[in-house]
């Protein structure tokens, strides 16, 4: 029986900007990649969105991004390596703390939006994210983009590494997400979104934009908090896994 993750970005609200219905897909994944207000949520909601998730038992992971809160980390920064490493080295450690304060320990690492984008390809900021992660904690697992650099500069560094998968995202031919500022680059219907990814669980191939057939191995399957539909398309897929026999449980242990 094959088995996979379920994650979604959480932890991203603010009083002023909210933009997930958390405690709704808490009850659905088995993981949640939460952020650590450089690019999104405050330490309050934070604190709040990992009290639940101790709740529910899901798995915690720390979703570090630039330091973008206006653009919410979607835009590339040509930042410098010592900057670059100390600022994901405190979101670490922050996320470590407010998840203690709550009891529930963080097990892995998902770094957002652009920086996420940016180490799926390049090298040098990809071995900062990975020292980073290593002299916080070495035992946090890595997830990055299914055949992506991060995910080979990682586990290069001595990391356990994961390979991830997007459910409301549009891919190009070479298995890169397609760029937010195409149309059609995320995807909101929940029926079609659960169809890709049990191909994807069970085939190892989910179809690009332009038709192309790419091949990917992944252990987690994220869906967006703040996409629209979000909780539509989590609980579709859920449904589809457990009513076609796929196993859900999380990658981090």
């Amino acid at each position: 029986m094959a088995t996979i993750d379920l994650n979604s970005d959480l932890g991203e609200n603010t009083p002023d900007r909210q933009v997930a219905d958390d405690a709704a897909m808490l009850e659905i994944v088995t993981s949640a990649n939460v952020a650590v207000a450089f690019h999104a949520g405050d330490p309050v909601g934070i604190r709040d969105t990992l009290t639940k998730a101790r709740e529910h038992g899901v798995t915690v992971g720390a979703h570090p991004g630039y330091r973008d809160y206006a653009n919410f980390g979607r835009i590339a920064v040509d930042i410098d390596d010592a900057t670059l490493q100390a600022d994901v080295e405190y979101q670490l450690g922050a996320l470590q703390a407010l998840a203690k304060s709550v009891g529930t320990p963080v097990k892995y690492v998902k770094p957002h939006g652009a920086l996420y984008n940016t180490i799926a390809k390049d090298a040098r900021q990809a071995k900062v994210v990975a020292a980073a992660v290593r002299a916080i904690d070495p035992n946090l697992v890595f997830l990055g983009l299914a055949g992506g650099v991060s995910v080979e500069i990682a586990e290069r560094a001595g990391l356990t590494v994961a390979r991830e998968a997007f459910a409301d995202r549009a891919y190009e031919a070479d298995g890169s997400l397609m760029s937010r500022t195409k149309e059609g680059s995320v995807l909101h219907e929940a029926e079609l979104v659960a169809e890709r990814m049990l191909r994807l669980v069970n085939e190892r191939i989910i179809t690009a934009a332009d038709g192309t057939e790419v091949h990917l191995a992944a252990d987690s399957i994220c869906v967006h908090g703040d996409s629209a539909g979000a909780i539509q398309m989590a609980a579709a897929v859920r449904e589809v896994f457990t009513g076609q026999g796929v196993d859900l449980a999380a990658f981090a242990k």
